[in-house]
């Protein structure tokens, strides 16, 4: 894979290169020739590659990351924090936060706990030893029922008036007895609502507590996998995170990133980002690695600006890269050097713009013919700042001026056929 890579950038370097010493050499000479019209400098037309490139610095980032946040319903200060850009095994410590209001919340849902708990056990007691006495009052109650009926035997010999009281205490046994069965039965309601009320409240302060404690236990801050620690900013003072500050509800802590996959964020002038379109092809090098290189292509265009600085006219534009072939992949937060190619053609004619003129509203450039030069309506493509494909007016192996030719050497004109009326 790496030779692959090799391969196919080496190629593209060496004809940017060259064409940077080409096209220097001949400003060069045309300047010269500026101020010697006798020596006129020419350029000779072959068949080459276009390409129109943009040079932009990028940022390398991970294209997921796992982020650790400040736990909810948190309100505290960080007490440790693990060193920014330190490799970090799985389940190691990062960031310790002190809040002293969950501690106390936690303090005071065990106490809640511990006397509800409590609480439940004395009305426990309470209740069984009211249902005990009850209980005992229905047996009672049941043996002077029985006494009753056995005295009804003697009311065959009795007066009527004994008669009439034994039949009045044996009703009001039978009442009394109605009453201390209804009464146990009402009781064991009660017993089971009062006591179902307290075991409630005793589950509610349990799922509290353990939430709690489980927020204590959130408050040491620790590594889910191994891999890099990068610390967040505050969202106080825009700085990285440090021992001491303010820190709250799913606050950004450390950043760990996924080091597998990477791409690369760059800030891009409007001029340049009107030129810049998706599945563009980028190549990067680094300044840390240096011998290092990589390519890909653009993923994303946010079409909303940012200002350069507070109240600044002058706006960048995010735009992110992806890295698909790389040497040796960079580390989140390294320097990219970023050409990407807005167009590339293979195999055709290419001239320098400064051998293009504007004459009579057409471009034009002054083709050598025999000794003389004659006026030569071009058609041209794409377009760089140095460079312009010709895509009608011009063959292999003509020459043609860099300098506009004096007067006395300019012979004749040629114009393309549909100019020609």
């Amino acid at each position: 894979m790496n030779r692959l890579l090799h391969d196919r950038f080496n190629p593209m370097l060496t004809k940017i290169v060259k064409k940077t010493v080409l096209f220097t050499l001949l400003l060069a000479t045309a300047s010269c020739n500026t101020r010697n019209s006798g020596n006129i400098s020419t350029y000779t037309i072959t068949n080459t590659d276009f390409e129109n490139s943009i040079l932009i610095e990028g940022i390398v980032e991970p294209i997921r990351f796992t982020t650790l946040v400040c736990p909810r319903n948190v309100d505290g200060i960080v007490t440790f924090l693990i060193e920014n850009g330190t490799y970090v095994n799985e389940g190691e410590v990062v960031c310790i936060i002190e809040d002293n209001n969950q501690q106390n919340n936690y303090d005071n849902l065990q106490i809640s706990l511990e006397n509800a708990v409590a609480e439940l056990s004395k009305v426990s007691a309470d209740l069984e030893m009211q249902y005990a006495l009850l209980e005992a009052q229905v047996k009672n109650n049941e043996v002077d029922t029985e006494i009753a009926d056995l005295d009804s035997l003697q009311l065959l010999f009795a007066t009527p008036t004994q008669k009439r009281i034994k039949e009045l205490e044996l009703e009001r046994a039978y009442i009394e007895k109605t009453k201390l069965t209804q009464k146990l039965q009402s009781l064991d309601i009660i017993n089971r609502s009062e006591i179902r009320k307290l075991e409630i409240n005793i589950q509610q302060l349990t799922t509290r507590l353990q939430s709690a404690e489980k927020t204590l236990e959130e408050l040491t801050v620790r590594a889910p996998k191994k891999g890099l620690a990068i610390v967040a900013d505050s969202r106080m003072t825009g700085e990285k995170l440090k021992v001491g500050d303010n820190i709250w509800n799913n606050m950004p802590v450390v950043i760990v990133p996924e080091v597998s996959e990477m791409k690369v964020k760059m800030a891009v002038s409007e001029s340049d980002f009107r030129h810049i379109s998706e599945n563009d092809s980028v190549t990067y090098t680094f300044d840390a690695m240096p011998g290092n290189s990589a390519y890909g292509k653009i993923i994303k265009k946010l079409p909303v600006g940012q200002p350069y600085k507070r109240d600044s006219k002058v706006k960048f534009f995010e735009v992110e890269a992806s890295i698909d072939s790389v040497l040796q992949l960079p580390e989140p937060g390294f320097t990219a050097n970023c050409r990407i190619i807005t167009s590339y053609i293979n195999d055709t004619i290419v001239v320098p713009r400064v051998a293009i003129y504007d004459v009579d509203s057409m471009k034009v450039v002054y083709a050598r013919n025999n000794r003389k030069y004659e006026v030569r309506q071009i058609a041209i493509g794409a377009s760089s700042m140095k460079e312009s494909v010709v895509t009608n007016g011009l063959n292999r192996g003509e020459v043609i001026s860099l300098i506009k030719p004096p007067l006395s050497h300019i012979r004749g004109k040629s114009l393309l056929p549909d100019s020609i009326q």
